[in-house]
């Protein structure tokens, strides 16, 4: 029996009779309107907003207490369907101070949040902003669906999370109780997260004074708007209980079930040539199981197989079942699989798509496919093997030796089909060798919107201890894709010398992101930058380097590997199993890597660096024939939730939790608190251009930000703090790198 106030998902409330006809409606495909119906739960409220007026910019306090709200931007009134906020800056601006006093809360409202929600954002958010910055507030996402109440900025956040994110495209009733430090989330009635021990409430926050009250907006001024639509967005001063929460909004099995059906398409499948994706749940809940008329042809995981070139298309059914609780109910699609291309026409299109990367000037070891478009095979042939090889390693013409001009050829085969392309390639000289005269500095500055961008700062000569910021402080790179936010900047020195790759994590703390979601639902790109002269930087690339199963992609670094002539490019993630799509489960960060020799193809990522526990911020220097490597132990597999030293004579030595003994030895732990520090992490490490000394900058993250440690020795090593140091503006996880005369000189042009 459903209860009297369920959610009718295409309008208000509605009565149990017209919600048993909606779902008979709904199985048999289809939807009938529903007429709203008054809901009891009305004690205790402070403002309510049903958001169903025709027009005007006014959100109507049904409530009695007269708070209306103010409608901005760009929304349209829906009526029944609510108000639709466009994403550019629509918004309902709520009366100041509207907790005032408040030592308990609900705040409950239907959404139904746009598939093409930026990121981050609110979907509402009650507080005050300082600078752009939330300062006290109390707000809800649907990334990783939670609410979190501060009494500052985010590093105060007490969050309660569903640790998955509110489905799109679909109506969803989301409601957030805070009573006595107890804090519950609820979905669709239906509790999904409970925090205990919430010390902060909401009457607290400014002191009673809140000025940044919005459905649909953030206190974050860098933060997205609310794209979707909103309704019945209710605010009391007390904790509903959880039967009077189910009240609000319960959608029964059979509503869930109905409802996932009637939206659940796949696009148009007249002509499927590789593959579907077959989602396996409903924004309302109902899980999918698929079958298939043909699997041979398309299977139950969507896999696509063409009929052979010349049998004619292929028709399939494909049935989907929608189960929730014990209502279950089935919807069909029919497939058309279009019969497979010709191999000549495969190979032509293979053909077109090869490319040799910097053709025109090529400084180092290049990627020559062997494989290509629709299974082709590559085979590479080089006129001038001593300078190009066919698998593409690269012997550069001496210093003051004119450029080599060669010709590469491709062949494409499948088959008896193939396919012949040319490409002309010129190599460059190697650059004269000169002596390391200072250092290049990249770092972030902090949590921040301003902070999370690169930034560069050069030695007062070799001086590792002394240094100027450079673009007058200002950012050199700000990004414009992913996240937008950077962090973590890494500069590598081609082996040959005269090329820059920039490389950085793809994340933004800044704009709202929390610690938890950004491990779970983060980039699993890196931002990538080339230079020849490290003060013009090419274009930003955004390179997905980790799997599907990773939740992010932290501090990647890289370093040059003469054994295969290529970079190893690594990088700590939290890996997900394969049945946790939405990443909700428990792990923990390791080292992933995989090799590029362009920082635009790279190999598939695979595990560097799993001890059983957490460790993050790795770097690696060479000295002889071994390699020091300096992580973050946050796991405490060293005993110490600090840095830690290790050293191998195999860059690309594994190790995994049975790995006994381990391949990289423990040279030593407590680096930072050894040396007087408090908790540090991102470490830096490079030799002294002038003595026998190695510097370990690392990340004070809840001081200082970087301070320098030095030893005289990597195998017999005594990290102490330096002195006398004057580092930039509040640098944080970043690179120092050696530069010549010329390109110190350079940088410094750049003040």
């Amino acid at each position: 029996m459903l209860p009297t106030h369920s959610r009718a998902r295409t309008g208000p409330a509605m009565t149990t009779a017209a919600a048993l006809a909606a779902s008979a409606a709904l199985a048999l495909g289809g939807l009938v309107a529903a007429a709203p119906a008054h809901s009891a739960v009305d004690d205790g409220l402070i403002l309510k907003y049903n958001l169903t007026e025709a027009a005007g910019t006014v959100a109507e306090d049904s409530s009695g207490n007269g708070r209306n709200g103010v409608i901005s931007g760009d929304a349209t009134p829906l009526g029944g369907e609510g108000l639709q906020l466009g994403g550019t800056n629509a918004h309902v601006r709520l009366p100041n101070d509207v907790m005032r006093g408040l030592d308990s809360i609900t705040v409950s409202t239907d959404v139904k949040i746009a598939a093409d929600q930026g990121a981050p954002y609110f979907i509402w958010g009650m507080g005050n902003t300082t600078s752009g910055t939330g300062n006290g507030y109390l707000f809800t996402t649907g990334n990783s669906y939670r609410t979190s109440i501060a009494s500052g900025n985010w590093a105060t956040e007490q969050t309660t999370s569903a640790n998955r994110d509110l489905a799109r495209g679909a109506w969803k009733t989301i409601t957030y109780t805070l009573s006595g430090g107890t804090a519950v989330l609820y979905e669709d009635g239906t509790e999904v997260a409970r925090k205990t021990g919430v010390t902060i409430t909401p009457g607290s926050i400014g002191g009673g004074t809140t000025t940044a009250n919005y459905l649909g907006r953030s206190v974050y001024a860098g933060d997205k708007y609310l794209k979707g639509q909103v309704r019945d967005f209710r605010v009391y001063n007390r904790a509903l209980s959880a039967d009077e929460v189910r009240e609000l909004g319960y959608v029964s099995p059979e509503q869930r079930v109905a409802l996932d059906l009637q939206d659940l398409s796949l696009g148009d499948t007249s002509a499927v040539t590789a593959g579907l994706k077959l989602p396996t749940a409903g924004p309302n809940g109902s899980a999918y199981t698929w079958s298939s008329s043909d699997p041979a042809t398309v299977s139950a995981q969507g896999a696509a197989t063409r009929p052979a070139n010349g049998t004619g298309d292929a028709t399939v059914t494909l049935t989907a079942t929608a189960t929730s609780g014990d209502a279950s109910a089935s919807k069909s699609f029919t497939v058309t699989v279009p019969e497979d291309i010709s191999d000549d026409q495969k190979v032509t299109e293979a053909s077109a798509a090869l490319n040799v990367w910097d053709a025109d000037a090529i400084r180092g070891n290049i990627t020559l496919p062997t494989a290509g478009l629709h299974g082709t095979a590559v085979e590479w042939k080089s006129n001038d093997a001593a300078v190009i090889t066919a698998t593409g390693e690269v012997t550069r013409p001496a210093y003051g030796s004119k450029a080599a001009v060669l010709n590469l050829q491709a062949t494409v085969a499948l088959g008896k089909a193939k396919a012949k392309k040319k490409f002309r390639v010129t190599v460059l000289p190697l650059p004269k060798a000169e002596a390391k005269e200072g250092y290049a500095f990249a770092y972030f500055t902090g949590n921040d919107l301003a902070g999370e961008n690169i930034y560069m700062a050069a030695s007062r000569g070799n001086d590792a201890l002394k240094w100027d910021e450079l673009n007058g402080g200002n950012p050199v790179l700000k990004s414009g894709l992913g996240t937008k936010g950077l962090r973590d900047p890494f500069i590598i020195r081609s082996p040959e010398g005269d090329k820059f790759y920039m490389i950085a994590t793809d994340l933004s703390i800044g704009s709202g992101t929390s610690w938890d979601s950004s491990q779970r639902q983060g980039s699993q790109y890196i931002e990538v930058w080339e230079s020849t002269d490290l003060v013009t930087w090419s274009g930003q690339r955004h390179v997905k380097v980790s799997p599907d199963t990773a939740g992010n992609t932290w501090a990647p670094e890289a370093h040059y590997d003469a054994k295969i002539g290529a970079y190893v490019v690594y990088w700590a993630s939290k890996i997900y199993a394969d049945n946790d799509p939405n990443h909700t489960g428990g792990t923990y960060n390791k080292m992933m890597y995989s090799t590029t020799r362009d920082f635009r193809t790279f190999t598939e990522a695979k595990v560097w660096n799993d001890p059983g526990n957490s460790v993050i911020d790795s770097t690696v220097i060479k000295e002889g024939d071994t390699y020091y490597r300096f992580t973050k132990d946050e796991g405490q597999v060293s005993g110490c939730l600090d840095i830690m030293q290790e050293k191998s004579s195999d860059l690309l030595a594994i190790d995994l939790p049975a790995t006994n003994p381990r391949n990289w030895t423990l040279m030593g732990n407590c680096i930072g608190k050894k040396a007087g520090t408090g908790g540090v992490e991102g470490p830096t490490i490079f030799k002294s251009n002038t003595e026998e000394k190695y510097y370990l900058f690392v990340d004070e993250f809840g001081g200082r930000g970087y301070i320098p440690l030095e030893s005289t020795s990597l195998e017999n090593p005594d990290w102490k703090l330096s002195t006398n140091y004057e580092l930039p503006r509040a640098p944080r996880h970043g690179t120092v790198l050696p530069v010549t005369k010329t390109e110190l000189e350079r940088l410094h042009s750049q003040l």
